[in-house]
This record gives structure tokens, sequence and C-alpha cells, in this order.
């Protein structure tokens, strides 16, 4: 028996996928920093299934390391990872300028929290911002101030505010000069804190990935008219192999949620969960560990995390309740033939109809 909250879900979006669905996209990313940064780390975790202790294996990176990591089914990451050695850098700079800096899409540059010599770091950046605006100036910049877990909590936020404002500082200086004052004003930085320790390495890859995931407006529609359907309190979907966040949506009962960094720290228990599986079943890092989980909190709520696409996984928090647990159930799994769009361009869509 289909619902009709869910035939208004169909009636939504088959439009949508059939006319807006694009092409595999491929996005060149250049990670940049100097040595030590903790550049190779992040990247590691993020993309290769290391667990943070088991980074300190890894050596200095050797020129470039380019790595094409499939992301979704229509996304393509051209990650450059930069080793940040001085004669690397400036052969970056001159012999390789034109090779590097050509059709960028980000640039994500990595600052030691710790670094004793700032103005040099600065300074560097700025030599790799000039070459990046001048062959690919609509690149977006994210800046991570990396390392915070080495930084005594009470001084974080004001270690990192002061970071932040120097890169910004140097940034509009550079900018006004080399491109004027409108265009300096429209050049964005987007900074976080991050540590391999903890979840806000996953805060700022996921944001990075968010921006770059094509046809984000169709996934979050559908997102949004499946949470309507299911009477969900939210919806996250993670991409499989990194278990980053792509979209998600939240009622307005679940934005009463005041842990605000909860959608990081489920990406973080999600990844440890999968490392877990992996050593005791001796089954490989990026292999598919597990179909389902669920997680009933007595009165307070119910969750559950289940395979939904070949490339995704889905999160569904409800209230209590059986009956509503086994229909939000039954209701993700007939609506996964609706999301395969998430695998690649597709024609057009299988119709769908949700239990009652």
């Amino acid at each position: 028996m289909a619902s009709s909250a869910d035939n208004s879900l169909t009636e939504q979006t088959t439009p949508d996928l059939r006319h807006e669905v694009r092409k595999p996209k491929k996005k060149k990313v250049l990670l940049m920093g100097k040595s030590g940064s903790g550049k190779s780390s992040m990247r590691s975790i993020i993309f290769s299934n290391y667990i943070a202790r088991d980074t300190r294996r890894l050596g200095a990176t050797i020129d470039i390391d380019l790595s094409h990591v499939k992301f979704l089914g229509n996304l393509t990451l051209n990650l450059w990872d930069c080793g940040g050695q001085e004669a690397f850098m400036e052969n970056y700079l001159s012999q390789q300028r034109v090779h590097v800096f050509s059709n960028v899409g980000v640039l994500i540059y990595v600052f030691d929290v710790e670094s004793r010599d700032v103005e040099r770091d600065l300074a560097t950046y700025v030599a790799i911002l000039s070459a990046l605006l001048q062959f690919s100036p609509q690149a977006r910049i994210y800046i991570l101030i990396h390392k915070m877990d080495l930084v005594v909590p009470s001084s974080r936020e004001a270690v990192y505010n002061d970071r932040v404002n120097a890169v910004r500082s140097k940034t509009m200086e550079y900018a006004a000069h080399a491109m004027g004052g409108p265009a300096a004003e429209a050049l964005d930085l987007i900074p976080f804190a991050t540590s391999i320790w903890d979840q806000s390495l996953y805060k700022a890859w996921a944001s990075i990935i968010h921006d770059l995931v094509p046809n984000l407006s169709i996934i979050e529609r559908n997102l949004a008219n499946l949470g309507l359907a299911i009477e969900a309190e939210e919806l996250l979907l993670f991409e499989r192999t990194s278990f980053l966040a792509v979209s998600s949506w939240t009622s307005p009962e679940g934005q009463r949620n005041p842990t605000e960094d909860r959608l990081e720290r489920m990406s973080n228990i999600m990844k440890h969960f999968k490392q877990s599986i992996s050593r005791f079943t001796g089954t490989p890092r990026n292999a598919e560990q597990f179909i389902r989980m669920e997680h009933k909190a007595g009165m307070r709520f119910s969750l559950f995390i289940l395979k939904f696409t070949t490339n995704t996984y889905l999160m569904v928090v409800l209230p209590p309740g059986e009956a509503r647990f086994n229909a939000a159930m039954l209701n993700c799994q007939i609506a996964i033939q609706h999301f395969r769009f998430l695998d690649g361009p597709v024609a057009q869509p299988p119709a769908v109809s949700a239990a009652a």
C-alpha cells in the first residue's frame, strides 16, 4: 500500500532526476603546506581508513603524491598531496607552476599550529596563493589550522583566531595589491581548526566534499522528502568508504538536539566501528564491512544505519516506537531504488511507493 507522503516524494523528485542529473565530474584538489604539517596523515585517515596512531609510520611526501579518489559514483577527486619541503615548494612555483596550479577546483592549505616560524609559513602561503590566482582564480581556498590537540584547551580558541586573522590579513594584503579592491573583497577563505585525534578533521573534510558533490540540491531535496515521509528526526547520508557526511536533513524536533557537532562525531564513530570490524574479520579496510546496524535507546530515540546505494550509507534517527521503526526501515529500503542516481547518471528513476 503506498502512502500519500511517498507519492509526493515520487512526484517531486522524478522530474528533477530526469532533467538535472549531470555527468561524472573530476575535481583537482591541491593539498599543500610545509613539510610535517600533517597533510598526508589526514589524507590517509580520511581516504585510506588509517587510524590516527598508524599515521606515525608514514614518511615525508616526496614531490607530489597523486591519487584519484572516487567519491559517490559521479565525482572523482584528483587529489595532489604536495610535499612541503622548501626545494619542492620552489619547484612548484617555478618549473611546475603551470602544471601544478592550472585547473584547480580547491586548494587546502595546512598550517601547523606549533610552527615556530609563522612569518615564513605565511610568506610561502602567499607565494602559493599568487600562483593559484594566476592559473585558477575561481578555486575555493580552505585553510586548516592543524594539530590543535597540541594546544592547551583553554587557549585553543584564542590561538586559532589569531592564526586565522594572520592568514586573512596576509591574503587581503596580497590580493589588494595584485588584484585591486573589488576583486580582493570577493576572495574568500574558509578556515577550520583540525586534529587527527578527534572529529574536527571530519568536519573540515565533509565541508570541502560537500561543496564539490554534483547534484547536491537534488540530494538535499530527496532527503527532505524522505525524512518527511517516514517522520524521521534526522537523516544523514554517508559516503561508503570515507564515512564523510555527504548531506543531511533535520526536522524541527531534531534541531533541538544540543550536540552541534553530532554529524562529524558520527563520522568518527562509524569510521572506528568499520576499522574494528576490519581488524576482527581480516577484511580490507576499504571493503564493505556491514549492511545494517540498529540502536534503540529506550524511550529516547531509535536509530539505524543501512547500506543505501552502492556508494552510500544512510543513518535514520527516529522517535521511539517499534512500529514506526519497522515502517521507516521498510520505506528506506524501498527508497533505495529511487536514489540510484547517487551511483552515477541515470536516464529516469523507477517509481517508488512506500509501505503504509
